[in-house]
């Protein structure tokens, strides 16, 4: 295993955390690895959710760690120790080096403040509730701050894309896509976004409620306005392959050379179709899009928005309901569900390829970009520290190489009826 992973991962990993905790005059009494984004060659960051004993009171803490992120241990509230050769910086959520506006987003009084400065009025001696709603450590995080007369989400990034993620919601916002439409952002790092109304798809498709058809998602990317293709251009997921295999080599050496396989495999049949100009969401799946009886209703983070091609939109959908039916079969009921899962991808994959061309997608290069966003999610079990996380990526191995050799999807093997 990679030196940074295991120094993070590892038994060496709780005498770091107890010297940081100590910092602050903390006992480290329990760690787990709870999440874990490994660039090999570059930067590892991993989360932890710790016990930590304080003044006799023991509480459950998220605590980070990074190395080959030479800016974080310069941050304020940041313990950085070093061995002479490998240097990590360590913190206490919400002191997270990359997103200097945490724990502002974090903290009742200033966040009630924030809302004030919006026209909402007080509660009074509580405050606003605050619930962490996502954190991906140095990347980003989500908070919804809800009082009795406002709810806002606060989306926390790193300094540097803030104005450039406002412009996006503004642009589709004001071109009547039904994104949260932004209220105002912060140079450290803070947007703040009107929420939206709607189940998640993903949450209708578990539960076998009423879901947009085909023909609704291709409607949907229709509304996507020209001005997407001015924006910058970004990497679809399949077009990471050789990336997320690396990462799976790191991680499960057993199947390196099967990853790396799949990869140059998938970027082989990429190449058929070079660069795309078409407006795409760029990470569109079943946990972005709310619903309301069936219709869309809402479209979620749209940090990837930009030129390129709309068949990796297409594959993004499928290849996330396809890994939705990876899962346990132990009992009836989630058998059930990983084959109306499985029977989603495959009426989707279907429906994209059965529209016209200048709307839906090739099947042999839906498939290979398919594959491609699978290849990506294989490395999730992992990151996020899944029980018997070798076999899961195994399986989602295995359904990479299902969509690319057309035993996955039949459909892949012919050409456009």
């Amino acid at each position: 295993m990679d030196t940074a992973l295991d120094l993070l991962t590892g038994g060496a990993a709780a005498d770091l955390l107890e010297a940081a905790v100590a910092t602050t005059g903390g006992e480290l009494v329990d760690w787990r690895v709870r999440q874990v984004d490994h660039r090999p060659g570059s930067a590892t960051t991993v989360a932890y959710r710790a016990s930590v004993r304080r003044n006799g009171v023991t509480r459950s803490e998220t605590l980070g760690a990074s190395v080959g992120r030479s800016r974080d241990g310069a941050r304020p509230g940041v313990v950085t120790l070093s061995d002479g050769d490998t240097t990590v910086a360590v913190w206490q959520f919400p002191g997270d080096p990359a997103l200097p506006a945490l724990p502002r987003a974090f903290d009742p009084a200033a966040v009630e403040e924030l809302l004030a400065g919006m026209g909402v009025a007080p509660d009074g001696r509580t405050g606003p509730e605050l619930t962490i709603r996502a954190y991906r450590p140095t990347r980003r995080a989500v908070v919804e701050a809800r009082s009795a007369s406002a709810r806002v989400f606060l989306k926390v990034l790193r300094p540097r894309k803030v104005a450039d993620l406002h412009a996006r919601h503004a642009l589709l916002f004001g071109a009547g896509l039904p994104v949260p439409r932004p209220l105002g952002w912060s140079d450290d790092g803070l947007l703040v976004l009107s929420p939206l109304h709607g189940t998640e798809m993903r949450t209708a498709a578990r539960d076998g409620s009423p879901l947009p058809s085909p023909h609704d998602v291709l409607r949907l990317l229709d509304q996507l306005p020209a001005g997407v293709c001015e924006l910058p251009r970004r990497p679809a997921w399949s077009e990471s392959a050789g990336h997320y295999a690396a990462v799976i080599g790191a991680t499960l050496p057993d199947e390196a050379g099967r990853a790396a396989d799949l990869a140059g495999t998938i970027r082989e049949r990429l190449a058929e179709r070079g660069t795309g100009t078409d407006p795409t969401h760029g990470d569109l799946y079943e946990a972005q899009i709310m619903l309301t009886q069936g219709r869309v209703t809402g479209l979620l983070d749209v940090d990837s928005a930009g030129p390129g091609h709309r068949a990796d939109d297409l594959a993004c959908l499928v290849a996330h309901l396809d890994v939705l039916s990876l899962v346990s079969r132990a009992d009836p009921a989630s058998a059930a569900r990983a084959a109306r899962m499985r029977r989603l991808a495959d009426e989707y994959a279907a429906g994209f390829v059965a529209a016209p061309a200048d709307r839906g997608a090739d099947p042999r290069d839906l498939s290979a970009r398919v594959a491609g966003v699978l290849l990506s999610l294989a490395t999730g079990p992992y990151r996020v520290q899944e029980r018997e996380w070798q076999a899961a990526t195994t399986r989602r191995l295995d359904a990479v190489a299902g969509w690319l050799d057309g035993t996955r999807f039949a459909g892949s093997r012919a050409g456009r009826a």
